[in-house]
């Protein structure tokens, strides 16, 4: 029997591990509540910032931050993958009455469901699907940035060359984008349109990074570096053309070493199906992702015909065949 063949390529991941968290900045903790919360069904962050200053919400593995200050919008949609459409739909209807002199509003479509968070933010929420996302049951794979025409593919170059990130290019009917791999089935996405954008306001986004030193180093080199926050933490704003130096577009980027503390940080996911009076023992946890496999087996069904099995296999196979 031949050997099975892996794409061994295909579980790189480039230089980004993680997109960890957004950042917007709220007015309002309560209304924040009331649609992150009690309409999409995410959960508060039950061990850091317990306070009205400051909330982070858990979303699978991912989170978004949002201290209190003037309201901050990200620049196109979030991409959030959530168990069951149809509890997500009756959460939603269920806060239109508090949420009423908002931005809120949420608008079914065929694959996924529109949502608008109090400030303009914009959601666009999907059922799981294990070939256009992975094997996440509850997450975040993506965030679309709209970027001014012909931006696209300079934006790519910036993140393959400077940042170590593996990128690809796409064109369909919604227009040009730069696709930007984030770790295991997350992506930055940067879609080109004609329309006016409205100015960077300071919204972030976190990642981790395997080559910490790497980008650091080109980024200074390239006078772009923001803040060196600590040991483990650095910040940039633009997103430059590499032969012109102009720049294409703005996000900070809040840039973390996998040796920082937080990293891989275990996130309470709560089930919001759990009533007091539809109660389920041993149901208030979501289990953020679905069933995964490594396939089938590579290994030689006979490693005595197998020049390069390893050592270990040919001894196993030896004794059993001598007790045979």
């Amino acid at each position: 029997m031949a050997e099975a063949q892996f794409d061994r390529a295909a579980e790189d991941l480039g230089n980004f591990t993680a997109l960890e968290h957004l950042n917007v900045e709220i007015p309002n903790q309560g209304l924040a509540s009331d649609f992150y919360l009690v309409g999409m069904g995410f959960t508060r962050d039950p061990f850091l910032f317990p306070g009205t200053n400051n909330m982070w919400v858990n979303i699978g593995k991912s989170q978004i931050h949002m201290p209190t200050g003037d309201a901050l919008v990200f620049r196109g949609h979030i991409g959030i993958v959530t168990p069951d459409r149809e509890e997500l739909l009756n959460r939603l209807q269920g806060v239109k009455k508090n949420l009423a002199d908002t931005k809120f509003g949420f608008k079914e479509y065929n694959d996924h469901v529109f949502a608008t968070c109090p400030w303009g933010n914009e959601f666009r929420i999907y059922e799981p699907d294990v070939e256009r996302f992975g094997n996440i049951n509850l997450g975040l794979p993506y965030v679309e940035f709209t970027v001014p025409p012909k931006t696209a593919k300079k934006i790519a170059k910036f993140y393959r060359k400077i940042m170590g990130a593996k990128t690809c290019m796409e064109k369909n009917g919604h227009g040009k984008a730069a696709h930007v791999k984030c770790g295991l089935n997350q992506e930055l996405i940067f879609r080109e349109t004609d329309r006016p954008l409205p100015e960077f306001d300071g919204h972030h986004l976190q990642v981790y990074v395997e080559d910490f030193g790497g980008p650091h180093e080109r980024l200074q080199k390239l006078d772009l570096i923001t803040e060196e926050s600590d040991r483990c933490q650095y910040r940039f704003e633009d997103i430059v053309d590499l032969d012109t130096g102009k720049t294409l577009f703005q996000i900070e980027h809040e840039i973390r070493s996998m040796t920082h503390p937080l990293f891989n940080r275990p996130l309470v996911n709560r089930n919001p199906a759990q009533t007091n009076r539809n109660y389920i023992l041993g149901g208030d946890n979501w289990v953020y992702n679905l069933p995964d496999t490594v396939g089938p087996s590579g290994r030689a069904m006979d490693p005595l015909k197998a020049p390069k099995a390893p050592t270990i296999a040919k001894r196993r196979a030896l004794r059993a065949q001598a007790t045979a």
